[in-house]
């Protein structure tokens, strides 16, 4: 992988497309809309198609049997599952915390107003090929919210199985049902339905750029989604007091996701800049790729300007003043606060949810949470007095858009 170093003023509008991997989308969208078409119309017998096809498996069952769950229970070692069970609890207590409860307040005599807050029936996590802690993200947030039943979706591996760590994650989590089936024809079963996959009504979960765009595409058709969350990115604002070692151990542990992730330092300070490339030289030579971008702007204001435009999925502070910088930044999926702060923590057991809007999409979306699993009804309770005292009110605007129907709904309450 190769380390480039540039000033922010000096980035070509390719170079800035290329962070975000807009072309990447377009260019395999004809292809993901043939699959989800072929999945729509064959069901089962596509899917088991393109699994053959993409992953190198035949199939004998898509769903995932209890057995082969008990199985995998039993093959993961007891330390790693009371770590994913202690993730989960932190996972948990953090999403407790978002849960809304519903209200009923009268705002003026005789008018009450309020919501409730319902859950879906049945929604569908995509958790991506051996990356189990995805499956307590999306399934324990669902389960908070409500949700009756929450069907997962994970690629098999060659032999035809789930990842056993994945398996132990989702039913940790609460998973209703667990299917063996990935890619964007993962997510075309969910959003139209199979043979042995159901409908759902909302598909969260990240994935490659096949899966975001079939997850695009599947909300043009009708089915929603929780936001675009396809390759990973960090982005770090780090001054001179920031330590090298750290930002490029977290660039490198970004640099893991494959070649496109970027992995992005922003910088004022020219000596922050050059030790922080002297860290990642040596390893920056063993792999090829990967997007490692140092970025020098000529003040910490500037970089903050680019860190709002390019709203990063990850955003890391490690500045003299964090909390200054902190009250300037509009748009980042989560914010890492301090040297201490890693990435890493939060994709695993801080508690906070690693699923995130990527490319760009966090100036429109926020992070996956409890709401993303409900949906608001508002209520409204009047009583005679009520609607006696906003009367005149309403039947002079009923006539006014000459809904006159409207008006003698309301006056035929008072006339006798």
């Amino acid at each position: 992988m190769n380390v480039k170093r540039k000033r922010i003023k000096d980035l070509s509008e390719e170079e800035w497309a290329g962070f975000h991997g807009e072309k990447e989308i377009a260019a395999v969208m004809p292809r993901v809309k043939e699959i989800i078409a072929e999945v729509k119309r064959r069901g089962d017998a596509a899917l088991r198609g393109y699994t053959e096809r993409f992953d190198g498996v035949k199939l004998k069952e898509i769903e995932v049997k209890r057995e082969e769950i008990a199985a995998a229970k039993s093959s993961v070692d007891e330390d790693t599952v009371r770590c994913i069970e202690a993730a989960s609890t932190a996972i948990r207590k953090f999403h407790y915390r978002q849960k809304r409860q519903a209200w009923l307040e009268e705002f003026s005599e005789g008018i009450s107003l309020g919501e409730l807050f319902v859950p879906f029936d049945l929604v569908g996590a995509y958790v991506p090929a051996s990356y189990f802690s995805s499956a307590l993200m999306c399934v324990i947030p669902a389960k908070i919210a409500g949700v009756r039943e929450i069907v997962v979706c994970t690629p098999p591996g060659k032999d035809g199985n789930v990842d056993p760590l994945t398996l132990v994650a989702a039913e940790v989590a609460g998973a209703t049902r667990i299917f063996k089936a990935g890619g964007a024809q993962a997510i075309a079963a969910l959003a139209f339905g199979t043979e042995t996959i159901p409908r759902v009504q909302k598909i969260v979960g990240p994935g490659n750029v096949y899966v975001t765009a079939a997850k695009l595409a599947s909300r043009a058709e009708g089915v929603e989604i929780d936001f675009p969350a396809g390759p990973s990115e960090v982005l770090i604002i780090g001054d001179e007091t920031a330590n090298p070692s750290f930002i490029a151990a977290d660039m490198l542990a970004q640099a893991e996701h494959g070649e496109k992730s970027p992995a992005i330092l922003l910088t004022d300070s020219a000596r922050t800049a050059a030790e922080v490339e002297r860290e990642l030289g040596a390893e920056a030579g063993r792999e090829r790729g990967t997007q490692l971008w140092i970025l020098i702007g000529e003040s910490l204001d500037e970089c903050v300007e680019f860190a709002n435009e390019y709203a990063p999925e990850h955003l890391e502070l490690m500045v003299r003043e964090p909390m200054d910088v902190l009250k300037r930044i509009k748009n980042a999926g989560s914010v890492f606060i301090g040297t201490y702060s890693p990435v890493a923590a939060g994709d695993y057991a801080t508690g906070a949810n690693h699923v995130l809007p990527t490319a760009g999409y966090a100036k429109l979306f926020s992070g996956l949470d409890v709401d993303h699993f409900m949906h608001r009804v508002t209520v409204q309770w009047l009583d005679k007095e009520g609607l006696e005292r906003i009367k005149d009110t309403v039947v002079r605007l009923c006539n006014a858009e000459g809904m006159e129907k409207h008006a003698r709904s309301i006056e035929k309450r008072f006339s006798g």
